[in-house]
Formats: C-alpha cells, sequence, structure tokens
C-alpha cells in the first residue's frame, strides 16, 4: 500500500528512491505505509497486549545497525480494492488487508481510505481486531516529500511546536525529551533524523520561494512523527506515526480492543 505518485500542476511532489524495483523489494518511498510497527524496535522480541512475540529468523527488513524496522508490509500484495468510486472532483479508494502473522500475531485488518482533490490528498487508516486478542497499534506513514523548481537546500521547513525526543545512537528514544517552539527555516545544509511528540498543532510542511508548498495535516490518531532529512538527498521525509519509536518493546503503544455486539433481548 503505496503511493508513487503525487502531482499538482505538472509538479511532482513524492520521491520514489530506486524506483518501483526497490518498493518490491522492500525497501520505502513514495507514500508507504509502515506496519505493524513504524521505525525500528530496539530488539528481537517484544510483549505487547500480553503477548510475547520472538522475531529471531523472521524475514524483516532491518536497518544499519541490524534492528528490524518498519513492520513487514512495504512492497507485500495482498490488498483487496473495496471500492473505487468520483464524484464530482474527487476520487475515493478504500483497500483493505487481513493481518495475522509470527511477526505480529495480533489478527485484525487494516483498512485505508484515499480521498484526492485537486490540492489535497487525505488518509484515513483503520485498524479493526478480527481475533479474541487485543491489537497493539504502532503504525504510522513515510511520505517522502518534494517540491519542483527548487532545491532542497532552499526549502523552508516549517514545523510547529513539539517535544523534542532524545534519542540514543541507535535511533531509540531514551525516555527524555525537550519542548521546542514552532520554527520556520531554510534546511540549507541542516540534516534530522528526529522523533517528536506533538500538540494541538501537528502541522509540518515544507515551502520555497518560488510560491510551491506542501503542507502535512497529522490527524488526531497520530501523537508522534519523524523527521528525516537524510544528507545529499533530494526529498524531506515527514512521518505522522501512532506511537514513538520502540513502542512495542517499551510498551508504549496504544491497544485496540474487538467490539463484541450485545446480544439482543426478546421484546
Amino acid at each position: 500500500m503505496t503511493g508513487v505518485s503525487l502531482r499538482h500542476r505538472g509538479g511532482e511532489h513524492l520521491a520514489l528512491p530506486g524506483g518501483l524495483d526497490a518498493l518490491r523489494a522492500g525497501h520505502t518511498g513514495g507514500l508507504p505505509l509502515l506496519a505493524p510497527w513504524a521505525n525500528r524496535l530496539s530488539q528481537w522480541s517484544y510483549r505487547a497486549a500480553g503477548v510475547s512475540v520472538d522475531l529471531t529468523g523472521q524475514p524483516l527488513g532491518v536497518d544499519d545497525n541490524g534492528l528490524p524496522i518498519h513492520g513487514f508490509l512495504v512492497g507485500k500484495p495482498g490488498w483487496t480494492v473495496d471500492r473505487l468510486t468520483t464524484r464530482g472532483d474527487a476520487a475515493r479508494l478504500r483497500v483493505s488487508l487481513e493481518v495475522d502473522a509470527p511477526a505480529f500475531p495480533f489478527p485484525h485488518r487494516i483498512e485505508v481510505t484515499v480521498v484526492a482533490t485537486e490540492a489535497q490528498l487525505r488518509v484515513d487508516t483503520t485498524v479493526v481486531p478480527t481475533g479474541r486478542r487485543s491489537v497493539p497499534i504502532a503504525l504510522g506513514w513515510h511520505p517522502y516529500l518534494r517540491l519542483p523548481g527548487a532545491p532542497r537546500s532552499q526549502w523552508r521547513l516549517r514545523l510547529p511546536a513539539r517535544r523534542h525526543l532524545e534519542l540514543d545512537p541507535g535511533g531509540i528514544p531514551t525516555g527524555d525529551s525537550a519542548p521546542e517552539g514552532a520554527e520556520a527555516d531554510v534546511i540549507g545544509n541542516r540534516t534530522f533524523d528526529d522523533g517528536y511528540a506533538v500538540g494541538r498543532d501537528r502541522r509540518f510542511a515544507i515551502e520555497h520561494e518560488g510560491g510551491r508548498s506542501l503542507e502535512l495535516r497529522c490527524g488526531a490518531g497520530y501523537p508522534f512523527a519523524q523527521v528525516w532529512v537524510p544528507r545529499g538527498r533530494p526529498f524531506v521525509a515527514l512521518e505522522p506515526m501512532a506511537a514513538p519509536t520502540n513502542a512495542l518493546v517499551d510498551r508504549k503503544a496504544p491497544v485496540v480492543s474487538r467490539v463484541t455486539p450485545s446480544p439482543r433481548r426478546s421484546p
């Protein structure tokens, strides 16, 4: 479930490093859903929602330190198109995927609804438990964003007031954080690989003097975000996250329980 193009007025606003072949091989690019967890875990096991999970031997992507990263759905087939319609100036796509795997033994269905209009793309993501187990929620999105017409060094990065999560050398939150005020500064030579807890204002943006801008708004289900601006790459990743990095190991992931309908009473 990955968006591969986001064009507006002739300009492409998604970056797809490595193209479709890289995506099919499990590498991130474009607009990918990261599930069942976003970002990395600090170890190859976790305990969540009362269940212990051993990831040893599972075919998972790893980061530069050999830690499991970004779940296991990137580039995977199996999504069902439940609805595809147009109405007025809007196109709507609804898709779903059943998930139950040794690396995440919490049966559930992911439902994604995408609505595209002239200048806006809205993505709604729903997790529906399908078994008796509650489902920990640690997913996120990882849009690779770009502004055509100007080099990245000239883009202005706009960030809301937030708490900067302190990370250890492996990119894992230490538990400490510090407040940072809103800012809108030119990227220049700066790089980022930073995690944040966000408040009521959850708007991130990239802008440049030529008049182009792209704003990402995190919904209520995304109280965390990662900002990744790697050295020498022509994109910025502004990543909404439902839980902080390593939430499955730290047991900080919110949990969704299955709703059981109440039995009908006879009149």
